[in-house]
């Protein structure tokens, strides 16, 4: 197999094929622990960066698993962190763009704080007494 290295360094395309074949399927299992469902996704980023730095890769074919285990890890760490800033937005863009309510933004707000109000007063009563005016 470590022929097989050497001539994807030099660009053999159908050794790159067979490191792939090899190298793949552990490669997924591992980022699908990491990022679930992304975890394709987080691999053609970690595939594309392991063809573009393969020629200064030295060393053995247990050498490039560990290298290229490495770089998934770190795209799955970009990728988590990505995450974190951008939030998912679940939904269609039609959820988003619903007309506004007919109701008065102003009414409302008054209406909230006054809400807020009671219950701040109904809070300051005894549990029991509390507890009979709000189910009421």
């Amino acid at each position: 197999m470590d022929e097989v290295l050497i001539a994807a360094r030099r660009g053999d395309e159908d050794a790159f094929r067979a490191l792939y074949r090899d190298v793949q399927p552990k490669l997924l299992r591992y980022l699908q622990v990491l990022v679930g469902a992304d975890a394709e996704d987080v691999a053609s980023d970690a595939w594309l960066q392991i063809a573009r730095d393969l020629g200064s890769f030295r060393g053995n074919v247990d050498g490039f698993r560990g290298w290229a285990t490495t770089i998934a890890r770190n795209r799955a760490m970009d990728h988590l962190r990505r995450q974190q800033r951008r939030p998912v937005v679940h939904g269609t863009v039609e959820d988003v763009t619903e007309p506004a309510g007919q109701e008065d933004t102003a009414q409302a707000a008054v209406d909230s704080v006054a809400t807020d109000a009671a219950l701040a007063l109904i809070a300051r009563l005894p549990r029991d007494q509390a507890e009979a005016v709000l189910l009421r």
